[in-house]
């Protein structure tokens, strides 16, 4: 059987069946999908095109038929539709491939799949497309790729800035402190000065109020720090490592007792306590809730502080001192925010700031329970956690 005599759709019908009424119903089909068809012989010339073909490419399949893509787009174009389909011919089975074509707004792309059809002697003897448009995914993929590596450009660019301007907050930060300090460092000099030397001239209220003085001096001392320590915690990169908690509890529970060697303190700190951080910023976390409850226990003689954990890895440090009213418990991570006094426990109100942003740079979190008169607890987490809360327990978290 010679394929050239049967309709292109057609295939060999029985005795009694009439083939143009399968090839009508076939032609019928591939007039009314949305995706380009089209059938090519060996030569590359046209046998067949569906109305989608001839509407995007302006053609008629009256017209169409006999001619090759070299007589209807440019060369490069043509030449890689034929060798396309040469690939399917030799293949003997399906392929698939993107393919471009001109349209009326530029170059279209296309995915084709492309397959021999075979006579009744298993030759190939044509080869069928069918060819999708997805111009507008591939628009859009190339503009997300485009907005990503503008994207990753400005993102660059700022943290190029943000690193300048870190370098330049660190510096002025030295510079003030140094410039802050040199003065405060004369003053209280002078002012020991005059309690050395003058002080039978001074009198009990001069003398009075050059402590006034002095202490003035130390406490804005102790705010430069506290300064710096809050830019440090803040702006510090961060160094993570397996941290001896314990250890770095004792060391600051033997600094402060190298302080007030006189105070009696019980201190229960757990052993093996380990956590992954920055062991620079979890010491600076120990010394200032460490520092508070020692501080705030000052007025109890049977003063106690604990440092320990609660499964699965929560840390805690407790105190039976002054405690505070919880009605104000939201201040009290916030820079120079105070519960107590003055004149009642010093400090710059700082320094619970400073744990705050050190354990949300940790991924943790951190919050306080306590009563007026017995004691607190700060609870504090230094990482993630690693399983899924349900939405109760995620609410009591600050």
């Amino acid at each position: 059987m010679n394929p050239e005599t049967l309709h292109p759709l057609a295939t060999p019908a029985a005795p009694g069946h009439d083939p143009r009424v399968g090839a009508d119903q076939l032609l019928a089909l591939i007039d009314n999908t949305s995706a380009v068809i089209y059938m090519r012989d060996l030569d590359g010339h046209y046998m067949l095109v569906n109305r989608e073909y001839e509407r995007l490419f302006d053609v008629s399949r009256d017209t169409i038929v006999g001619l090759t893509d070299h007589d209807l787009f440019p060369e490069p174009i043509a030449s890689a539709f034929r060798a396309n389909d040469l690939q399917a011919a030799e293949r003997g089975r399906p392929v698939s491939m993107e393919e471009t074509a001109p349209g009326e707004d530029g170059l279209h792309t296309y995915i084709t799949v492309k397959f021999p059809l075979i006579d009744a002697d298993g030759r190939a003897y044509a080869v069928c497309g069918i060819s999708t448009d997805i111009t507008d995914r591939k628009r859009a993929e190339e503009q997300v790729r485009r907005l990503n590596a503008e994207l990753e450009d400005r993102v660059q660019q700022r943290t190029a800035e943000l690193q300048t301007s870190t370098r330049e907050l660190d510096a002025f930060a030295y510079s003030v402190s140094h410039d802050l300090r040199a003065p405060l460092r004369s003053l209280d000099g002078y002012a020991q000065l005059l309690v050395e030397d003058y002080a039978d001239r001074l009198g009990a209220e001069g003398r009075e109020h050059l402590g006034r003085l002095q202490a003035n001096v130390a406490r804005m001392g102790q705010m430069i720090d506290d300064l710096l320590d809050l830019s440090r915690a803040t702006r510090t990169e961060l160094h993570r490592s397996t941290v001896d908690v314990t250890d770095l509890a004792r060391q600051v529970v033997d600094e402060l007792r190298t302080v007030e060697p006189d105070r009696r303190v019980e201190v229960r700190i757990a052993p093996g306590l380990t956590a992954p951080g920055d062991p620079d910023l979890v010491r600076l976390v120990l010394q200032n809730l460490i520092g508070n409850a020692w501080k705030f226990t000052g007025q109890r003689p049977d003063a106690l502080v604990e440092v320990d954990r609660e499964p699965p890895d929560v840390f805690y440090v407790r105190d039976n001192g002054a405690g505070f009213d919880m009605r104000f418990a939201a201040k009290l991570f916030e820079p120079f925010q105070r519960l107590h006094a003055a004149s009642e426990f010093d400090g710059s109100g700082i320094g619970l700031a400073i744990v705050h942003r050190i354990v949300s740079r940790h991924g943790g979190w951190i919050r306080a329970e306590s009563r007026v008169g017995e004691g607190s607890t700060f609870r504090l987490t230094l990482a993630p956690e690693r399983h899924t809360d349900d939405a109760a327990t995620a609410a009591e978290r600050p």
